[in-house]
């Protein structure tokens, strides 16, 4: 692993192509229509598209298919970047010598005989509403780019696989095959910090990447050592070119119509009739104030904004809330200062913010203990809970044995196995899963796979099992990979 990669700079986040890429703006088409339809193309393209035509079609054929439109379930991944260490969370050994234990005491928590870390007090006075999975199998996943846990397939590891970043993410496969619960919004969305903390669509094509929430709404910018700035990244995303008003915009989609309205008898099947369909709803989504309002921050009651507070990543959980309450079916928040390994990645080096278990992870925990169950609160105060699947997780978990790297109290990379927590989606929760041997070193019981993950995801989303899209060659990938099957203590 190098730290040093990829450091200060923010400009891979950049680098793909936006969702309305396949409008081609800058493409001829006829003589007569060119600068009419063009001029209504590039002002699709340059709004960066919370969605579009696509996949509203896909949407509306799924619902067709099922008889109904989807149930509006969504979830908010918290993905803690860098791989958190499972003994120093959820999973304690507090009887252990200092050197596998170490530095952090234990908690009791609502659950009899669950002890978790004394850094968590406020997740164990409510972990009845929780589910820790102790035996999570992290053995194919790497980071720096964080693939397989977010794909649920463990090729999805560019390190090692040359085409590791084709796969999926889970949100691509629900976009793509569910789509979102409102026409206005995206169905995959996510903060993020680094774009190799990130999975995109790969094989289902670029309309299916996340939508990059952050330029979209005012967030205050942190340096990569987790100190803030003072300087906010600004709501620049809904700006329209200087004269383009929605009006406008509207108008020219109008006069698109009317054009296309040429070639129309051409059309023997409706498809073209579908398309200016589509396409209305895609302006509309662009235009309208359904999707700029749930990123403005802004319209939140000062009460609920003083109950996340001021910091980053509560301010990205309570636009997550928001994004979901509008409509938005996979929200993934990117949780690191760092642009490169994530700022979970204690092995106790001297590079900021990394440091070890005391010094590293010890300032996150409290703060991750407020963000989770905030927002678990939140959402069920809100009768949203039931319908919004919330999962916490990172890449793998790390070593039994402190010290690595010259440290005192850093550990290492440790795929064997790691730890997640869930809460709310209406499935079963107030549970531990699985168990890890005495030092946390290797799963004694039930283990858990990126696919059997997957599947649960898709479960609950009523995406079926069985679905499967096709690679650059034109072959069947199944969505569930390894025989996954659902966590079926959940259902």
């Amino acid at each position: 692993m190098t730290h040093a990669a990829d450091q200060g700079s923010n400009q891979n986040q950049h680098n793909h192509a936006h969702a309305f890429a396949h409008l081609h703006a800058r493409r001829r088409e006829g003589l007569v229509l060119v600068d009419r339809r063009g001029m209504l193309k590039a002002g699709l393209a340059g709004m960066a598209g919370l969605s579009l035509p696509g996949l509203l079609q896909t949407r509306a054929a799924a619902a067709r298919a099922a008889g109904s439109s989807p149930a509006p379930k969504s979830v908010i991944l918290l993905w803690m970047a860098g791989g958190p260490s499972h003994i120093d969370t959820w999973d304690p050994k507090p009887e252990r010598p200092p050197e596998n234990r170490g530095p952090f005491s234990v908690t009791s928590t609502r659950l009899p005989g669950v002890r978790i870390c004394e850094h968590l007090p406020r997740q164990a006075a409510m972990l009845d509403k929780f589910t820790l999975i102790r035996s999570v199998d992290a053995r194919h996943s790497n980071h720096e780019p964080n693939k397989v846990f977010q794909t649920g397939h463990l090729d999805a590891a560019p390190r090692v696989s040359p085409k590791g970043e084709l796969y999926p993410a889970i949100g691509s496969i629900v976009g793509r095959y569910r789509g979102s619960n409102h026409p206005a919004m995206p169905a995959y969305a996510a903060f993020m910090k680094s774009r190799s903390h990130l999975a995109f669509a790969g094989y289902l094509g670029k309309r299916y990447d996340p939508f990059i929430a952050d330029q979209a709404t005012d967030l205050p910018i942190y340096t990569n050592v987790g100190v803030d700035t003072g300087q906010t990244t600004g709501a620049r995303l809904f700006d329209m070119a200087e004269g383009l008003t929605p009006l406008r915009l509207r108008s020219r989609t109008s006069l698109l119509a009317q054009l296309d309205q040429l070639r129309s008898d051409l059309d023997l099947d409706g498809s073209m009739q579908a398309l200016d369909y589509y396409s209305q709803q895609a302006v509309e989504m662009v235009v309208g104030q359904r999707a700029r309002d749930a990123l403005d921050i802004r319209r939140e009651p000062e009460q609920t904004r003083q109950r996340y507070g001021n910091h980053l990543w509560c301010q990205q959980a309570l636009l997550a809330r928001r994004m979901v309450e509008a409509g938005v079916a996979f929200v993934t928040l990117d949780l690191s200062y760092h642009t490169a390994s994530g700022t979970w990645d204690t092995h106790g080096d001297n590079i900021p913010p990394y440091g070890g278990i005391k010094n590293g992870l010890g300032p996150l925990l409290p703060l991750f203990d407020h963000l989770i169950t905030t927002l678990v609160s939140d959402l069920e105060e809100r009768g949203l809970l039931d319908q919004t699947l919330v999962i916490a997780m990172g890449e793998f978990g790390r070593t039994p044995q402190i010290g690595t790297q010259g440290s005192t109290d850093g550990r290492n990379h440790w795929p064997v196995v790691m730890s997640m927590c869930l809460a709310g989606g209406g499935l079963r929760h107030g549970q531990v899963i699985g168990a890890t041997e005495r030092d946390g070193g290797q799963i004694a019981s039930r283990p858990v796979t990126p696919g059997d993950l997957a599947a649960t995801i898709y479960r609950y989303l009523d995406v079926p099992l069985e679905t499967a899209y096709l690679d650059d060659r034109g072959r069947p990938i199944p969505i569930v990979q390894n025989d996954g099957q659902p966590i079926a203590e959940l259902f």
